[in-house]
């Protein structure tokens, strides 16, 4: 029984000590920076001038080798052997160019996207750093399964990144 008393006489000494030591946080929704922000929506609008050539290719490229392939099944059945096997060649490497040139224009887009949101994502860190210095704040967290509206300063960190 003793130990016991002595344990939550501990504890109940502690109470003030922890008190003291919880600090101001902050809480930054990044997606809303990635997406909201000035410096997101140009760098979505020159990524999307960067590529839409290329996209247009793309889609052109699967159009043509879709519009193949049914001609080929309608045609396949009247086709000599040495013919059918020759265009079914064709189109199976066709296909297969449509896929790479789908893997890199995919690969490509989600570097240049991934460049882009490096580049937000140091101006924000710059500016959350200013922020949490200027509040005294003593975390600022970006993920959590909730936060309170209170310590939301996403807003504030928007309108300095849009300056």
């Amino acid at each position: 029984m003793p130990s016991a008393i002595l344990l939550a006489a501990l504890c109940a000494s502690a109470l003030p000590v922890m008190a003291q030591t919880t600090g101001r946080i902050g809480f930054v929704f990044t997606e809303r920076l990635m997406t909201e922000s000035k410096m997101a929506k140009a760098a979505d609008a020159k990524i999307q001038a960067e590529f839409s050539k290329r996209q247009k290719t793309t889609e052109e490229m699967v159009a043509k080798f879709k519009q193949m392939s049914e001609k080929f099944d309608a045609d396949a059945p009247r086709l000599a052997d040495v013919e059918r096997t020759r265009r079914a060649r064709e189109l199976f490497d066709m296909e297969k160019d449509v896929q790479r040139m789908n893997r890199e224009f995919t690969e490509d887009l989600m570097q240049r996207k991934g460049e882009e949101r490096a580049a937000i994502a140091q101006k924000a860190f710059k500016i959350i750093e200013q922020i949490a210095e200027q509040e005294k704040l003593d975390a600022v967290l970006q993920e959590a399964a909730w936060s309170s509206p209170r310590i939301d300063i996403t807003d504030k960190i928007l309108k300095l990144m849009d300056k």
